[in-house]
């Protein structure tokens, strides 16, 4: 299904190629104080090439294999914005399908390859129990709530959002559902939104 890397180092220095220079440096645990996880992409020679939780979305980089511990991913998330479902996959079979909120057409749920960054116990009761980061930011806001304009898939106090387009972008679950998907998702699982 996947691989994910988890930090073993405070800085994670982050390469634009294999033997180029470097891009940016990464902060372990992240500023939310979970581990950094990024999700691979390709190995090479002590290399990995993996995505990562920064705009523009779909980012690259490569990092030094020797700082990170390696994960096999066997969950993956397919998302679409039209049927308004979240489907969970495990190793390649469907095992439930969800009904989901997710953006506006002002403000839209991105589409593409991301994956779970991070996992929080939110303190705002709108996001339900649970939120997961994910490596997708917003086309449209570069900020929210004091954040980033980050995407998430959280839980919510307002049930009857389910099952329509309705968010400024998050991907929004009943709480029993982000219940069960937080204790059973680990970071750096793939999520597909389209």
């Amino acid at each position: 299904m996947g691989t994910s890397a988890t930090a073993t180092v405070p800085r994670l220095t982050v390469y634009a190629s294999l033997g180029g220079p470097a891009k940016l440096s990464l902060t372990n645990p992240s500023p939310t104080g979970g581990p950094l996880t990024l999700l691979v992409v390709q190995s090479s020679d002590g290399w990995l090439e993996v995505d990562l939780p920064t705009r523009p979305n779909g980012s690259r980089g490569w990092i030094s294999a020797s700082q990170v511990t390696l994960h096999d991913l066997v969950y993956s998330i397919r998302v679409s914005t039209e049927a308004n479902t979240l489907s969970l996959t495990r190793n390649n079979t469907v095992v439930s399908t969800y009904p989901v909120a997710t953006g506006t057409g002002g403000t839209p749920t991105p589409h593409g390859s991301f994956y779970l960054t991070e996992l929080i116990a939110p303190s705002n009761p709108g996001y339900g129990p649970y939120a997961f980061g994910l490596s997708a930011f917003s086309d449209v806001l570069t900020s929210f709530g004091g954040g980033p304009g980050q995407i998430g898939l959280h839980g919510t106090d307002d049930a009857a959002s389910i099952g329509r387009a309705v968010s400024h972008g998050c991907i929004r679950m009943s709480n029993a559902d982000i219940t069960a998907l937080a204790a059973l998702l680990p970071l750096g699982t793939p999520i597909a939104i389209d």
